[in-house]
Parts: C-alpha cells; structure tokens; sequence
C-alpha cells in the first residue's frame, strides 16, 4: 500500500535537485532572518524615509528662503510683526474678531 502510493508520485517531485530548490526557497521566503518578505517591509520603510527626507529639505529650503527675505526686507519684517504678533504703529488701533463659540446644548 505505502510502496503503491509512493509509485504514484511523479518522478520530478522525486528527484533531489527539485527538492533541493524547493527546500532552499521556501527557507529564504519564510523562515530565514533577512527573508523576502521582510526585505519588502524594508524596502517599503526605505521609501517612505526617502519621501520624508526629500519633504524636510523642500521644508527646509522654504524656510531658509523666508528666513533671508525676512532679514532683509522690512517691508516683510513688518507684515510678519503685524500679522503674526499683532503688533501695531503708536497711531493704529488693533480690533481683532474673535468667533463666539457654539452653544450646544
């Protein structure tokens, strides 16, 4: 019975090379440390690090852009002061519009 069903499976599923190959593969997909699909993880993860980087330095150019033309124009030293700090000239009168917050009840 067991030598019947062993005559039944078919000669490359047999063969030590085709076994070889299977066992190798399935070794590297799954079960080793640096396997495939970590290696995808880490492909992706590196990815995603490169997007950010490019981001930050587009950021950071950005702002440098506006750092050296804040420095150097007052023109944009004082829309800054206005709008970001509320500052205002000696003769000038700030009202600032505040919305009401929702009653829920």
């Amino acid at each position: 019975m067991l030598n019947n069903l062993i005559n039944k499976i078919p000669p490359f599923l047999k063969d030590k090379y085709f076994l070889t190959i299977v066992v190798f593969l399935v070794w590297i997909l799954f079960l080793d440390r640096n396997n495939l699909i970590s290696q995808f993880r880490l492909h992706q993860e590196l990815q995603g690090h490169k997007r950010q980087m490019e981001f930050y330095l587009h950021e950071t150019y950005n702002d440098s852009v506006a750092l050296h033309k804040l420095m150097t124009d007052t023109a944009e030293m004082e829309r800054v002061a206005r709008e970001k700090y509320f500052m205002k000239r000696d003769s000038e009168d700030i009202y600032l519009m505040v919305p009401k917050p929702d009653d829920k009840k």
